[in-house]
């Protein structure tokens, strides 16, 4: 057994075998795995082992598509079969919500070049004669959808990894992890132990307890799952080919062939957890009783569907665990508070993501960056506050609700509410209707009865839409007050704060007192990583804002420049809150309350300073995310209760009043302001977000020469602002709200990354990323998965000059 590797990964199922497998395609041969048993104990063995290809998330997609297309390759590479059977799959929708998603997906496919399409019911019968269609909307079939044996993908990544270099050591349990002064790590067992400068923790079942040894609390549920086997059945018996797989969601099951049978499995509502205090060491291929009472109600669904599986006896049932995140993805990246430990943990679809997942995790870690942005991925998504109850709450909602919808949008009340500020109480007494960013309750919108959960059940406008307008107009026309406590805050101080500032951002930080910048952040590849404002507030002192959702992301780059001796930099974003106000009355509202001068001459656009504000300090910004004049407003949690009734006693006067994210959303689009993780993000380029000319390369900063390359190339694509054909859009009661490809003369030039109505400009607008297009030419949004005619504007629909926000 080797004593030095590049990296070790721990865990020795399908995802363990093929992170290894990576790493060695990437060139690192000093490689280990170790594995506390036999390859596939856990869930891998188990696994029904469905693949697909189509994802809500755009690059979830491209990674499933990857995993398809690897597999074949793989056999061929190492000789081990992965059992691989792809006769298509069939996608069912009996619901409206349903067929606008499917139509999405396909016009997603077609985008990304991939093999799915809508079928006639005639066709569909043709493919699977076995299948009721009675009820059914719309029916698409994936042509390269089907099923994988679980067994055979894990060995073929082992096979392949050893055939490169790498060291696979079974029965090996780790019993602990030592970080070292330098970084690095020991890695401890009992066969001896290995000085590793990365461990990878793909632990699967185990993955708490590996976390554990590394004093770290992951977010992580087992339950119990189930599926079973049918008999032969005669009428598959005496076909020639295999059957197509069936996905009918809306009937909470999956069903494919298996054998000269069918496999159905479900995810009922009764579900089950397990080992909520500790996945038991000496657990391997053990199996739980069969308890198929428990998804009867989606066995009869399936028995409707697919009549022959009520015909049929069944052969054996499958009843195994399986580990899940509060959101059911991955829990996915190096942890923001350790140097070097990776994690790849609560996998659910992991035989339609392993070889992604695989390929991204040996990206990071080989050169520092993923190809693709997998914030929806992140472990860096969940903090300290999504802790056991929250964690069991989401994760028994993401189960019983495995295959419902998730709209954009929606906001699901499982394990809420989480962190409430001192305002909740009175934003809840004016009817806020609340989301989760980040663990925090925010006002999403307001004038609902109080304790009122957010309904979103469509891709159409909702019934909040019409609230959400009041508010925009209410602001643009007047002012509106909106609870920004979730961007995070930061101070940085001390005689090297300005250097340091400039080491990390690619702007240059302000020279005097009360003069402020934005600034990105530069990624390893020459991408956005992030966005900010910075102030300077002393001759030794800065505040930083950016977003409150990607603070643990932002770890991550903010701790590669070390900090100069005397100089601090802290999060304030706890001990902090905030509110933007905004709108042509806000000066004047702001002002009853205030004895500094907000006039322009004395406050002008970009600049700021604590005042006082009806009795409470406030770090004052001229900056406002509206696109309005506005100020934001950021005073101590203590305080906040206090500046909140202040604030809303004086908005009475002036027609003003709270508003929320949703018409936030609105208000940002019609100007054209892009937002971190929709159009701010590592894939992007600086020039392709208008965000170039703050990138100064007569100084040194993170990761410039990555930028000075990207720099040095053409844009790949822009993003633009688009209007929506009002006709088309009023007639599908919908607005656009990301991912929505777009085309062109039959072509796939671009991608919605977010979209909203503009009840300010009287326009369905859209943020998107186009390539090949100019100002005034027409595309076709695929708004509900239908092309929706859309126009490129040359400039942002509100104030395109900036006049209002100068003001």
């Amino acid at each position: 057994m080797r004593t030095h590797a590049q990296a070790v990964v721990i865990g020795g199922g399908v995802i363990g075998c093929s992170i290894l497998y990576h790493l060695t395609k990437l060139g690192w041969r000093d490689v280990v795995l170790l594995e506390r048993d036999e390859l596939t104990s856990g869930s891998t063995w188990h696994a029904a082992a469905n693949i697909h290809g189509l994802h809500d998330n755009n690059n979830i997609t491209r990674i499933q598509n990857y995993t398809m297309d690897l597999y074949n390759r793989l056999e061929a590479e190492t000789g081990q079969s992965c059992g691989v059977f792809q006769p298509g799959s069939l996608y069912l929708a009996q619901t409206e919500a349903r067929e606008h998603q499917l139509r999405l997906q396909a016009a997603k496919a077609k985008y990304y070049d991939m093999p799915f399409r809508e079928v006639s019911r005639e066709e569909a019968e043709a493919l699977h004669p076995l299948v009721n269609y009675d009820g059914i909307r719309c029916i698409m079939f994936e042509e390269n959808g089907g099923n994988v044996d679980p067994s055979g993908v894990t060995n073929a990544y082992a096979a392949g990894a050893r055939q490169n270099g790498a060291e696979i050591i079974r029965f090996c349990p780790v019993t602990g992890t030592e970080q070292q002064a330098n970084g690095s790590w020991i890695v401890r067992t009992e066969k001896g132990d290995i000085a590793t400068q990365w461990i990878v923790n793909a632990a699967g079942l185990w993955g708490r307890e590996v976390a554990a040894l590394a004093g770290v609390t992951l977010p992580l549920q087992p339950t119990e799952h189930q599926y079973f086997v049918t008999e032969t059945i005669a009428e598959i018996d005496g076909l020639d080919r295999r059957l197509p797989s069936v996905a009918d969601r809306d009937g909470e099951y999956y069903l494919r062939q298996e054998g000269k049978g069918l496999l159905v499995g479900a995810y009922e509502k009764d579900m089950r957890f397990w080992a909520e205090d500790g996945t038991p060491q000496g657990f391997g291929h053990e199996l739980f009783a069969d308890d198929l009472e428990r998804i009867e109600d989606n066995m009869m669904r399936a028995i409707e569907r697919v009549p022959a599986v009520g015909t049929s006896g069944i052969k054996r049932v499958i009843n195994g665990p399986m580990i899940w995140s509060p959101d059911s993805n991955v829990l996915f990246g190096p942890l923001p508070e350790l140097s070097n430990y990776f994690c790849c943990n609560g996998i659910i679809p992991g035989f339609s993501q392993s070889g992604g997942m695989g390929l991204l995790a040996a990206d990071w870690i080989v050169t520092g960056e993923s190809r693709y942005d997998m914030f929806a991925w992140d472990v860096a998504r969940f903090g300290d506050w999504a802790d056991a109850a929250f964690t069991k709450a989401r994760v028994g909602d993401q189960y019983a609700n495995r295959f419902k919808i998730h709209f954009p949008n929606e906001e699901r009340s499982a394990g809420r509410p989480m962190r409430k500020r001192p305002a909740y109480d009175a934003q809840r007494d004016l009817g806020a209707v609340f989301g989760l960013n980040f663990g925090w309750e925010h006002p999403l919108y307001y004038g609902q009865t109080p304790g009122s959960q957010d309904v979103t059940e469509g891709f159409t406008r909702q019934g909040w839409w019409d609230q959400v307008g009041r508010e925009c107009r209410m602001l643009r026309e007047h002012a509106g007050i909106i609870d920004i406590s979730n961007f995070a805050k930061y101070r940085c101080a001390g005689a090297g704060a300005e250097a340091w500032l400039n080491a990390v951002f690619a702007n240059r930080m302000p020279k005097a007192v009360g003069r402020s910048c934005l600034t990105p952040l530069i990624g390893t590849r020459g991408g956005i990583a992030g966005d900010f404002t910075v102030t300077r507030t002393g001759e030794e002192e800065f505040w930083v804002i950016g977003s409150g959702m990607a603070e643990r992301y932002h770890q991550r780059f903010f701790s590669q420049v070390p900090l100069p001796a005397g100089t601090l930099f802290e999060s304030r974003t706890e001990a902090m809150c905030g509110f933007n106000v905004a709108g042509p009355k806000s000066r004047e509202m702001l002002q009853r309350m205030t004895n500094t001068s907000l006039a322009t001459a004395d406050f002008g656009f970009m600049r700021s300073g604590w005042i006082e504000l009806a009795g409470v300090r406030c770090l004052a910004l001229r900056v406002s995310f509206t696109g309005d004049l506005g100020w934001e407003l950021h005073c101590a949690l203590e305080d906040q209760a206090q500046l909140f009734s202040a604030l809303i006693a004086q908005a009475e006067l002036f027609g003003a009043g709270p508003v929320g994210s949703r018409a936030l959303m609105s208000l940002r689009i019609e100007k054209g302001y892009g937002s971190w993780s929709r159009e701010y993000s590592p894939e992007y380029w600086p020039q392709e977000v208008g965000l170039d000319r703050l990138c100064k390369m007569d100084k040194d900063f993170l990761n410039k020469a990555a930028v000075a390359q990207t720099l040095a190339k053409p844009a790949r694509e822009h993003l633009v602002v688009l209007a929506l054909d009002a006709a088309q859009t009023d007639a599908s009661n919908a607005d656009a709200s990301g991912g929505e490809p777009v085309f062109k003369d039959g072509a796939g030039i671009g991608r919605v990354t977010s979209g909203a109505y503009g009840y300010a400009v009287g326009q369905s607008l859209a943020l998107a990323f186009v390539k090949n297009v100019q100002a005034g030419d027409s595309v076709d949004v695929m708004l509900l998965g239908r092309a929706h005619r859309a126009t490129v504007l040359a400039e942002p629909p509100f104030d395109p000059e900036g006049i209002k926000l100068r003001s």
